[in-house]
Formats: structure tokens, C-alpha cells, sequence
């Protein structure tokens, strides 16, 4: 056993238990709690790789249930990537850990087809190594699935749930974004919706038949934002350069990282190109 201080108390912890460990034993989800160990912040990424030592001092500065606490990590997030199973190449927990240690800030679990039971069991990775790299989850179409697996919030077409149905499902806490694809939708768009995309900019084989929304939609967007927003839809590092001058900030891409031979370097040069 060893003895630390968490907020000015005295306790002792087993040996070799982590940040992440002391929080749980305090009833706390790592995911809400800021920490300052002997004085300087801990990034959340690293709560599980910590290991306490005889006489650390720590403080949990903030404890939240959601809500701002994710509302603020989506004002500061830039890059988000939806993803599938990955199924084929069978690396999900390998490109998931290279992607998020490259910087991305949300991760999208998107299958459309699949069944609540996969959906679920494939969440188990995305929320560990979102939680492992400290960024945001969420789930592409299905609030119950959402919940269920713990993610901080789901995603919604204009043709699924209605965002409002989508709110009353998660609660307030969770995050709920929307898809928007023309002006009259982006003004239309109910204000329980946390985050808008504006898109495809491009046509986009992830989206067959429906046609390109193009630059205009965006620009469309940049003046007329009241949340954040992000472009989407066949974005590349070649054509990326135009989205941010349009007036994007934020993007979600697909194939630019997912398809690509090293994804941690697509994601590197996408985040360079960024603001």
C-alpha cells in the first residue's frame, strides 16, 4: 500500500494503482474529473497510464456528468473521423489508437446495417480508446445505442430520428448533432441539436445519390453559425485548402483518413492544413 493526498485527504491506495483507479474509488467517471497531480494538470489521455507514487498529491479539480463539460470539448474540437468496424482489415483497436494519437478530437462509430448487439460490442473498443486518448464518441443514428454503450453523443441524418425524439432519448448530457445538406435545412435546424455538419461538399460514395451541396453550403454555414459546425464530405488534404477558405473551421472525413496507407499521417497532414 502506499499514501497519497487527494484533496488535502489522507489515503491509502494498492500498489500500482493508477489515476484512473483513485478516481473510480472515489466513485467518479475518469471522463468528467480534471486533475492536477503535484501540482500540474494531467491530460485526461493519460489517467490510466499514471501510476501513483508514496506521497503524491493530487486534486480533482472539476467532476461533471456530461453535459458542458463534452459541450466544451466539442467548441474545441477540429477534426472528427466516422469509422466503420473495420471488419476487413480486423485492426480496429490498432487504427483507432493511431488516429486518436494523432489528434483527432471525435470518433464516430457508423454501421448502418448492423444490429444493436454488434453496434455494442464494437463501442467497447471505440469508448476505451477514446477514453484512453481523451476524445469524444459517438454514435452514428441510434440514441438507445448510444446510451447504452456509454458514448457522449449520437448522430442524426435529416431522415432519422428527429433531433428533438433524439434529445429526449440521451438526455441532456450527451451531445446530438445533425446533417444538414442545403441553406433550408442548416436555418431550419432545431436548437437542441449541440453541433451541425454542412455537406457533402463533394459527392462522396459514402453518401450514394445524393448530390454535392459544393463550397456555397458552407459559406452558407461559416455566416450563419450559432453552434459548432463542421464541413463534410469528400474532403481531402488536396481540396481542403477551399473548405477552410469557404470559412470551415472544423471538418468530418471518412475515406481521407480511413483509406488511407498510414492513417496517422492523413490525419497529421489534414490538421496542418487547418486552422
Amino acid at each position: 500500500m502506499i499514501r497519497v493526498t487527494a484533496n488535502g485527504r489522507a489515503l491509502q491506495v494498492d500498489d500500482d494503482s493508477s489515476v484512473a483507479d483513485l478516481i473510480r474509488s472515489r466513485d467518479l467517471d475518469p471522463r468528467f474529473v480534471v486533475v492536477e497531480l503535484n501540482g500540474e494538470p494531467l491530460e485526461r489521455s493519460r489517467y490510466e497510464e499514471v501510476t501513483l507514487s508514496d506521497g503524491d498529491r493530487l486534486e480533482l479539480v472539476r467532476a461533471v456528468a456530461g453535459g458542458a463539460d463534452l459541450r466544451a470539448r466539442l467548441e474545441a474540437s477540429r477534426l472528427y473521423v466516422v469509422a466503420d468496424a473495420r471488419r476487413e482489415q480486423g485492426d480496429l483497436e490498432v487504427f483507432l489508437d493511431a488516429i486518436l494519437g494523432a489528434g483527432v478530437d471525435i470518433v464516430q462509430l457508423r454501421e448502418k446495417e448492423a444490429e444493436a448487439g454488434d453496434l455494442l460490442r464494437w463501442a467497447e473498443t471505440f469508448r476505451a480508446a477514446a477514453d484512453r486518448h481523451g476524445a469524444l464518441f459517438t454514435i452514428n443514428d441510434r440514441p438507445d445505442v448510444a446510451i447504452a454503450a456509454g458514448a457522449d453523443g449520437v448522430h442524426v441524418g435529416q431522415n432519422d430520428l428527429p433531433v428533438g425524439v433524439a434529445r429526449r432519448v440521451v438526455g441532456d448530457d450527451l451531445i446530438v448533432g445533425l446533417s444538414t445538406h442545403a441553406a433550408g435545412e442548416w436555418d431550419a435546424a432545431p436548437s437542441e441539436a449541440d453541433y451541425l455538419t454542412a455537406g457533402p461538399v463533394w459527392e462522396t460514395p459514402t453518401k450514394p445519390g445524393r448530390p454535392a451541396a459544393g463550397l456555397e453550403h458552407v459559406a452558407h454555414a461559416a455566416g450563419h453559425a450559432d453552434r459548432p459546425w463542421f464541413a463534410i464530405g469528400g474532403i481531402t488534404p488536396e481540396n481542403l485548402p477551399q473548405v477552410v477558405e469557404a470559412g470551415a473551421t472544423r471538418i468530418v472525413v471518412v475515406r481521407a483518413v480511413t483509406e488511407a496507407d498510414d492513417p496517422a499521417a492523413g490525419v497529421e497532414r489534414l490538421l496542418r492544413l487547418l486552422p
